[in-house]
């Protein structure tokens, strides 16, 4: 799988993040089709996308019911969502962005942990917020990715 800053980093990290998010909306496996809608692509190329997956471990697949993250997978996927909501809150608060949540998306899989980490605290700095509390706990969080 692509890390972070490789090339195809950011088509992984769509697929991460839509199953990631699909996950919390219902209970998994969740379909190929739900995904496909979700990033605009063909149910083929997303089971293509999940079948690479599972050859790495980090999604678990049952054949026509669907996929769901495992422990390692879901670790990589709250990462990059972290990462997601951050950018979200950036391109739509600083930027003024209508396509927010898209770009986003594309932009997750590339922007390291540390950097993400520094915007938040740039974009956070003036609220009231505790070092623990993360920016989707605070119930004005951009995940929706449909």
């Amino acid at each position: 799988m692509a890390h972070v800053g490789e090339p195809g980093s950011t088509r992984t990290a769509r697929y991460f993040l839509a199953l990631y998010i699909a996950e919390h909306r219902s209970s998994p496996p969740i379909r190929p089709g739900r995904i496909a809608e979700m990033l605009d692509r063909s149910p083929a190329a997303t089971t293509e996308m999940l079948q690479r997956l599972a050859a790495d471990g980090l999604v678990a697949r049952e054949p026509y019911e669907g996929a769901t993250l495992t422990d390692a997978g879901r670790d990589r996927a709250e990462a990059l969502h972290e990462t997601y909501v951050v950018l979200s809150w950036f391109f739509r608060d600083v930027l003024d962005l209508d396509a927010y949540e898209r770009e986003a998306m594309e932009m997750a899989g590339l922007v390291s942990p540390t950097v993400a980490e520094r915007l938040a605290h740039v974009l956070f700095e003036g609220l009231d917020v505790d070092a623990e509390s993360r920016p989707d706990d605070l119930d004005v969080s951009p995940t929706r990715a449909e």
